[in-house]
Parts: structure tokens; C-alpha cells; sequence
């Protein structure tokens, strides 16, 4: 029995629309009433344009008014509130970084993006990672870093009947539930845990998932316990017999020396597991646990 409900959170997704400088653009260019995305892409919302006002159900808004404050942030709208999806706090800056009209958006913090957005958007790069990790129906599925859920919510569309996912900074959690892209994390298939993975993994029973998604953030003083011999032993732990673990490492050699690819390698082989591959479309590592 999973001994987590301390740290258990329950996903309260924000409703609303989402309005970018992609949209904004689109909307200069209209009149009249059409159908358009207020979402990011995932559904279609029936407004109006006149004399320079928008108008949804009922409501009416100037289009400058419905400008981000900067052309790639995401600006959210509903009956009470207008804001930009960003937050400071003394950790940081957050903000929810727009990728297109229709595309989902990625996560930034302090400047870092947490998805590939170079070539490729955000969910494309979530389904390689799914992809590689081979998940399927019925499987019970470790994500091992939620951030805005995209690996979680795809492991659910591959037929995952249960998704343990974690997130240490509950700003993350603050800037996802105002994600349209996120909402999908209010199914009762996942099971969010607000707290350091590396920490509470041990409260894992071993053997207990079919599969592990690990897509930590780039390594640094800060987040190194995530690549730590440690962590991947308990990887290895609670992952059954055959099953197999993505280790996305993204590129290191644009970002840091060539070393950290081997060091990972070799830790993981150390903790047990057997390293099929590098996936190059998927930027990670295959492994399985013999």
C-alpha cells in the first residue's frame, strides 16, 4: 500500500480562455461572429467583433485590452479576472510561454523553458518521450516530474490505468492549473504529490510500476539529486522485472560538458538497469530494468 496522503493534492484546473499575440493578430483581421480558439488549439468558441470589441457570452472586450504584456505570454480571461500567466515569487519568475495559436505551451522559469520549443512543440515532444518509454494500456505509469503534466496526460491517452506523478515547487502546480493544456490532470487516473520525488519515493512499495517517465530538469547544483546514484537504485526498485524507465537528458553538449551523458549512463548501469539506447528523437536514454 502506497503510504503518500500527506502528500496528495487534488488538481483544480481554472476555466476561462486564453488569449496570445497569435490569436490577437487572427482577431485584427475578423469581424463579425465566427468560431475561433480560446484555448490554446484544444476546442472552438463561438464570439463576435464589433466596433473594435470582442464579445463573449455576453461579455464585451476591447482586443488591446485582451493583449499580453509581451508577445509570448498567455493571457488568461474570465468573468472576474484579466491577467497575464506569470508569477514572482522569491524563487523566481513563472510564466506560461506561448508557442503558437493552436499549439500547447511550455513553462518557463527564470528564463529556462521546461519543453523542447526549437523544431518542435512542447506536446510533440511529450509523445516522443511517451513513445519511448513504450506505455500501453493498463499500465501503471511513475512520472517522476509533473511540471505542466504534459507526459502524465499522454500516458493517460496511451491507456495508462494509473499515473503517480511529482512536483517540488507548488508555483509549477499554481501556473498549470491555469494551463488549459494541463486541465486533463483532474482525471482520477492521476495521482499528483506535491513534495521531492527523490525523498518520497522511498515510501514506494517495490515492483509497483510498469513504467517510469523521468524528465528532470537540466542538471545543476540544485537538481542533482535527480541524477544521483541514490534516486536511480530506488528507479530501479520500484520498477517491475522487464519494465522500463525514459531518462530524458535533452542535448548536454549545448549546454554543459559531454561527461554528464556518460556519468548518467554509468550510474544507471551501476543502480542495475541495462541501457538499451539513446533515443535521438526522444533526446533520452532507454533503459530496462533485467
Amino acid at each position: 500500500m502506497l503510504t503518500l496522503e500527506n502528500y496528495e493534492y487534488s488538481f483544480k484546473p481554472v476555466r476561462g480562455y486564453w488569449f496570445t499575440w497569435f490569436l490577437i493578430e487572427e482577431l485584427r483581421k475578423k469581424s463579425g461572429c465566427f468560431n475561433t480558439t480560446l484555448d490554446l488549439g484544444l476546442t472552438t468558441t463561438f464570439l463576435c467583433i464589433e466596433n473594435g470589441l470582442v464579445k463573449i457570452n455576453n461579455k464585451s472586450f476591447s482586443i488591446d485590452e485582451l493583449m499580453p504584456s509581451e508577445a509570448d505570454r498567455v493571457k488568461f480571461v474570465s468573468d472576474k479576472y484579466v491577467f497575464d500567466v506569470v508569477k514572482y515569487t522569491e524563487k523566481g519568475f513563472y510564466k506560461l510561454k506561448a508557442t503558437g495559436l493552436d499549439k500547447a505551451p511550455t513553462l518557463e522559469i527564470n528564463g529556462i523553458h521546461m519543453h523542447r520549443i526549437s523544431g518542435i512543440d512542447p506536446w510533440t515532444d511529450a509523445l516522443l518521450k511517451i513513445s519511448a518509454a513504450k506505455i500501453s494500456r493498463s499500465q501503471v505509469i511513475l512520472d517522476t516530474c509533473m511540471g505542466l503534466g504534459y507526459t502524465t496526460i499522454a500516458s493517460l491517452r496511451r491507456g495508462a490505468s494509473l499515473v503517480y506523478t511529482f512536483e517540488i515547487d507548488e508555483d509549477v502546480v499554481w501556473i498549470a492549473e491555469r494551463n488549459p493544456w494541463s486541465r486533463d490532470l483532474e482525471d482520477s487516473r492521476v495521482k499528483i504529490h506535491i513534495g521531492d520525488v527523490t525523498k518520497l519515493i522511498t515510501r514506494l512499495p517495490d515492483m509497483y510500476f510498469d513504467r517510469i517517465i523521468h524528465d528532470p530538469p537540466r542538471f545543476t547544483r540544485t537538481t542533482g539529486n535527480l541524477y544521483s546514484l541514490e534516486f536511480y537504485k530506488e528507479l530501479y526498485r520500484v520498477l517491475k522485472p522487464r519494465g522500463i524507465l525514459f531518462h530524458y537528458t535533452g542535448e548536454p553538449r549545448k549546454h554543459g560538458p559531454p561527461s554528464i551523458l556518460k556519468g548518467i549512463k554509468e550510474r544507471l548501469e551501476k543502480s542495475g538497469f541495462r541501457v538499451l539506447y539513446f533515443d535521438s528523437k526522444a533526446l533520452g536514454f532507454i533503459v530496462v530494468k533485467t
